[in-house]
C-alpha cells in the first residue's frame, strides 16, 4: 500500500497534530499527579501540626486543671468528700444518692 503525494500532504500533518495532542494530555496528566501530592503532603503536614496543637493544648488543660484541683483541695480541706464525689457520678448510671441520712 503506497501513499500519493497528495495523501501524504493530508497525513503527516495530521499525525504531528495527534502526537502534540498525546504530548499534551501526557503532560497535563503528569501536572495533574504532581498537584494532587504537593495537595496530599499539605494535608498530611497540616494534619500533623493539628494534631500536635491539640496534644499541646490537652497537655495545658490538663495541667492547669491539675494545678487547680490541687489547690482548690489544699484549701478546702475535704480531699476525701471529693473523692466520694468522683466515685459516684458516673456517665450513664446516674449519681449515687445515700438514704440513710
Amino acid at each position: 500500500m503506497s501513499l500519493k503525494g497528495i495523501e501524504l500532504q493530508i497525513a503527516i500533518p495530521k499525525t504531528f497534530d495527534a502526537g502534540k495532542i498525546a504530548e499534551q494530555k501526557h503532560q497535563q496528566t503528569q501536572l495533574n499527579l504532581d498537584h494532587a501530592n504537593s495537595l496530599m503532603e499539605r494535608q498530611a503536614l497540616k494534619g500533623k501540626e493539628t494534631v500536635l496543637e491539640s496534644e499541646e493544648a490537652a497537655k495545658a488543660a490538663a495541667d492547669g486543671h491539675r494545678q487547680e484541683h490541687n489547690q482548690g483541695e489544699l484549701q478546702n480541706g475535704d480531699h476525701q468528700q471529693n473523692e466520694e464525689e468522683k466515685k459516684t457520678i458516673h456517665p450513664y448510671k446516674g449519681a449515687f444518692v445515700d438514704f440513710t441520712g
